[in-house]
């Protein structure tokens, strides 16, 4: 039986602006219409496989669901982190977790944020990998480099083993350019894409020898887990005694069970724009444009618009991404620095290094449309039959104007019905909610008005999806 483990967290910074603390890339339309997490589950089909697991932040809970929802898929269970500790922690939850049910199924490890674009070649490797994972081995997936890549960990191949397979000789870090193409020359060397196949029982066995801190206290935090609606809750204490380290130095540079199976499948892990450029889809000048963008004589650049007009004339060698509240402009060979911006916006306390103006909940969304001193105005989309918490707020009044859609309005207990064009006032320390009984999506304005506007103004007495 295998299982697939969808690594799904991490922050992806190098992608801002479109990649946010919030919203990372994984949950990003970036390489066709569907999100990269959606894809990754996708190109699982044509192996015969259960349900996948899904490990993810805690904080990304509810866009996990939803596009899973959104997608068709239904997981086995969906994991939450309550703090990123690395993927060799991540991994330990997700086998303690399988073995739980009494199974000792493989796990095939795999990122959310990755991009194959020959999902065939994948799912025949996996199929080679297979042999050697029911042996006991701890089976490394090793991309074909197609060019002397330093951005890139790699990994040394020894003997052949069987099929397709062969011993792990070395991992190697980073190399310089003189290095790298030393690597490519030779013929030994594979890209480290960290996906992995193996029995539960055989990582965590290894897992107990080479890093008993990390097998102790997933242990501990799996077997005190609990159910929370779709979510499996582990022990946040014991959870926080493992220590952070990835499966490659905990595990797979210490075992002798290490084997490596080659992957030619048009791998990336798309760790910046310009590696997003190398596999997107290019015009005869080499531009990959998305959105609405006019573009007379550039080459070689890449085009992200969500909603406004792009004008590019005579730029080379760009990438040029304009969101609702903020646009990065970069030549190729810089976008590296993008984390350096994403530092100082967190450092200058402002929100574009978190979330968009566009900010999803487990109910629906809401754009932040206008704001300025003592007032906020929003709007709300709220999902058929979703219903928002029963709250109050210290510091503000809202008032609610219906564009389209129905609205259950409950203010201080009593129900009212409102549909377009109408509209409520909720004053300040009103006991409230907003639910959305119909069939299609509720759509509204919401204007704020107070002395504090704060998301952090807001008083739950109840609340569906368990939020505090």
């Amino acid at each position: 039986m295998l299982i697939p483990i969808i690594m799904a967290g991490g922050s992806g910074t190098r992608m801002w602006p479109l990649s946010r603390q919030l919203f990372p890339k994984q949950f990003l339309r970036l390489c066709g219409v569907n999100s990269m997490l959606q894809d990754t589950i996708y190109r699982l089909e044509g192996l015969e496989h259960q349900p996948p697991l899904v490990i993810c932040n805690e904080e990304h809970r509810f866009s996990v669901a939803e596009q899973l929802r959104a997608g068709g898929i239904t997981p086995s269970g969906i994991i939450l982190e309550p703090t990123g500790k690395n993927t060799a922690p991540a991994i330990a939850l997700a086998a303690f977790h399988a073995m739980s049910l009494g199974q000792d199924p493989l796990l095939l490890v795999l990122a959310a944020d990755h991009v194959i674009k020959d999902p065939a070649a994948f799912r025949q490797s996996v199929a080679l990998a297979v042999p050697c994972a029911c042996q006991g081995k701890l089976v490394t997936f090793g991309i074909v480099p197609n060019s002397p890549e330093t951005g890139y960990g790699y990994i040394k191949r020894g003997e052949e083993q069987g099929e397709g397979s062969f011993l792990v000789n070395r991992f190697v870090e980073k190399p310089d350019q003189a290095t790298a193409e030393s690597y490519i020359t030779s013929g030994d060397y594979l890209w480290n894409s960290g996906m992995f196949l193996f029995k539960a029982s055989q990582y965590l066995a290894e897992l107990e020898v080479h890093c008993p801190e990390i097998y102790s206290a997933c242990h501990k935090a799996v077997s005190q887990a609990k159910a929370d609606i779709d979510f499996i809750r582990i022990d946040a204490a014991a959870f926080a005694a493992s220590p952070e380290d990835s499966i490659d130095y905990a595990v797979m540079e210490k075992t002798d069970n290490a084997v490596v199976v080659p992957m030619d499948c048009q791998w990336s892990d798309v760790g910046s724009w310009s590696a997003l450029w190398e596999v997107s889809e290019k015009d005869v000048n080499g531009n990959a444009i998305h959105g609405d963008v006019i573009n007379l004589g550039s080459r070689n650049s890449y085009f992200h618009s969500e909603e406004k007009l792009i004008a590019a004339i005579g730029v080379d060698d760009l990438v040029i991404v304009d969101t609702k509240d903020a646009t990065l402009v970069a030549k190729k060979s810089d976008v590296q620095l993008v984390k350096k911006v994403v530092e100082q916006l967190k450092a200058e306390g402002r929100s574009q290094w978190q979330h968009h103006r566009e900010v999803y909940r487990p109910w629906g969304k809401y754009d932040s449309v206008d704001n300025g001193e003592r007032f906020q105005v929003k709007r709300i989309t709220v999902k058929p039959g979703a219903k928002l918490s029963v709250q109050m707020h210290h510091h503000r009044a809202e008032h609610w104007v219906v564009v389209s859609g129905t609205a259950k309005v409950t203010i201080d207990g009593n129900d009212q019905y409102l549909t377009e064009n109408e509209s409520v006032y909720i004053p300040i320390a009103a006991v409230h909610a907003l639910e959305n009984p119909g069939k299609v999506p509720l759509e509204l304005i919401e204007v704020q008005s107070g002395s504090y506007l704060g998301e952090d103004d807001i008083v739950r007495f109840e609340d569906k999806y368990g939020r505090a």
